[in-house]
């Protein structure tokens, strides 16, 4: 039915003040003129001028909205110009909106906002409504009196209680019937527009909520069916992945589009979808670097048991395959220089520690003496990924709403060690825990107290993220309107935490960082 268009390219942004250009919307209109019957729009200044007139070519209508924010000279521009543009353009722009998520911001009372609506309703011909999540209207309920239609925006990925792809339907028809019951006791058959419902193909989890191209898929898909099953009018956020809003939301807010940023379909609208549909282009460069590892070892591979052998070729092709991964997915969620050049710096970190491990793999399997050199440069390797893991999860743990669980970036190192475990097993034929020590992994035991210490740093960092997870499910209004007090949210909140599949792999991740850095002896010996 509609889509919500905004045609901000890389390096166009609001927030700066770069706005789009009039052959930017043209291009953008024409791909979108086979896809939807209808737009929705957000402002009507900022480059979003010529909309109309570039709708009407491509036989596409509009729900053309205004931006409100908490500056007053700032709506009066905006209010004059949607008022200007409906009235100009009757044929195309068939509804209004004024203003979007207000009042979830907090950048205006509801008073303010309805002497708003009633000043375009004053001017306009054309039925005008006010978008927000729908639990606003159901804390504002003389909205309903002021608006035409009522538009609610449902996004079950952030729901206060995270609503997995799954039941991602039956939560649409829950919420339009919630809204339809408050309505009819204030103004019965008032038409209800679902004014933004999506899902996001990349980005962190959130309880069983789990940003996918695939899930993005089923959503659209079930959403549509839902709709046309109950007659529901509905706008699809949104049309084209946006970058400049990662600086908002992280990754997770830059890819709620059908198309990406470089207007490349993400998903096919019809037909079989794939996570990854350039998985035989990633395949055979992984292979190839595969191949090129095994050639640099060729020799002394030779000497190996079959074992040993496929052992340490499943270990490499493993890391190969990471790193490819790796610079596929940061490459793909950079958007700006400074995005890239941190893509760039930590693949080359990734590749270096992954060749310094290859080596120690290759020196355990082939039982020869560690290497003091080898040893430190794994150890300061390794110092560097947890100083840095260190830092992200204290990010996630005390606001990490918007921030993406980096488990790409820390693969490698995390099946590093594993590698370090398994060989070190191996070569000592079995299992014997009075000779195995985690300590020795990289090549010399770390016994001092500032290496435990680390150990101790990672396992409080697993802590305090499960903290700061579950508090910010407590800390949701309209968790705590469904639980209130502790005892009865906590549960919840636990559960959301501990059924984030992301977040337990991180914490995985943490705890085998950690694994060299535990020891049991106190006295300096080399392995």
């Amino acid at each position: 039915m509609s889509l919500s268009f905004a045609p901000f390219r890389e390096g166009f942004s609001p927030l700066e003040e770069v706005f789009p250009l009039k052959e930017h919307i043209d291009e953008d209109l024409r791909l979108l003129a086979d896809k939807t019957h209808s737009i929705r729009t957000y402002a009507s200044l900022g480059g979003m001028e010529p909309t109309p007139e570039l709708a009407r070519k491509y036989g596409l209508s509009m729900i053309q909205g205004g931006w409100l924010g908490y500056g007053y000279m700032d709506n009066k521009k905006e209010m004059a110009a949607l008022i200007k543009s409906a009235n100009a353009n009757p044929d195309v722009v068939k509804r209004v909106i004024v203003g979007n998520e207000v009042l979830l911001r907090g950048d205006m009372d509801v008073d303010r906002l309805i002497g708003y609506i009633r000043e375009v309703k004053r001017a306009v011909k054309q039925p005008v409504s006010y978008a927000d999540v729908w639990s606003m209207y159901m804390k504002n309920p003389k909205l309903i009196n002021e608006v035409d239609f009522i538009t609610i925006h449902i996004l079950p990925y952030w729901e206060d209680e995270p609503i997995s792809v799954a039941h991602a339907p039956e939560h649409l028809e829950k919420i339009v019937k919630q809204v339809e019951d408050e309505a009819r006791g204030i103004a019965p058959g008032k038409p209800i527009l679902i004014g933004e419902s999506g899902w996001p193909s990349a980005g962190r989890q959130r309880g069983m909520a789990v940003p996918s191209i695939v899930n993005e898929a089923k959503f659209i898909r079930g959403m549509i069916q839902v709709a046309n099953r109950h007659g529901f009018d509905y706008n699809i956020v949104e049309a084209f992945n946006q970058p400049w809003k990662s600086n908002l939301e992280g990754v997770v807010g830059a890819n709620w589009g059908l198309l990406s940023a470089d207007r490349k379909p993400v998903f096919p609208l019809t037909g079989l979808v794939s996570e990854n549909q350039d998985w035989k282009l990633h395949f055979t460069l992984a292979s190839g670097l595969w191949l090129l590892i095994l050639g640099v070892y060729f020799k002394k591979l030779q000497l190996f048991s079959i074992t040993r052998l496929l052992v340490f070729m499943a270990l490499t092709q493993i890391f190969s395959v990471c790193l490819i991964n790796l610079a596929d997915f940061l490459w793909y969620t950079s958007y700006s220089n400074l995005q890239r050049s941190y893509t760039a710096f930590i693949v080359i970190a990734n590749a270096l520690l992954g060749f310094l491990l290859v080596k120690r793999y290759s020196d355990i399997l082939s039982e020869q003496p560690g290497q003091a050199r080898l040893a430190r440069q794994l150890r300061l390797g390794y110092l560097f990924f947890i100083g840095l893991a260190l830092y992200k999860t204290y990010g996630l743990a005390m606001n990490g709403r918007y921030l993406s669980f980096p488990l790409e970036q820390f693969t490698l190192p995390a099946i590093g060690i594993l590698g370090l475990v398994i060989c070190q097993w191996i070569s000592q034929a079995k299992f014997n825990s009075q000779l195995f020590r985690f300590d020795q992994l990289i090549g010399f035991n770390l016994h001092s107290r500032r290496d435990r210490l680390i150990a101790y740093f990672l396992s409080f960092a697993v802590i305090a993220m499960v903290l700061g997870e579950t508090k910010a499910f407590l800390d949701g209004g309209d968790f705590i309107l469904a639980h209130p007090g502790i005892s009865q949210g906590l549960p919840f909140a636990l559960t959301y935490t501990l059924f984030n599949q992301q977040l337990l792999l991180w914490l995985l991740c943490l705890m085998i960082l950690s694994l060299p850095f535990w020891n049991n002896s106190t006295s300096q010996t080399n392995a």
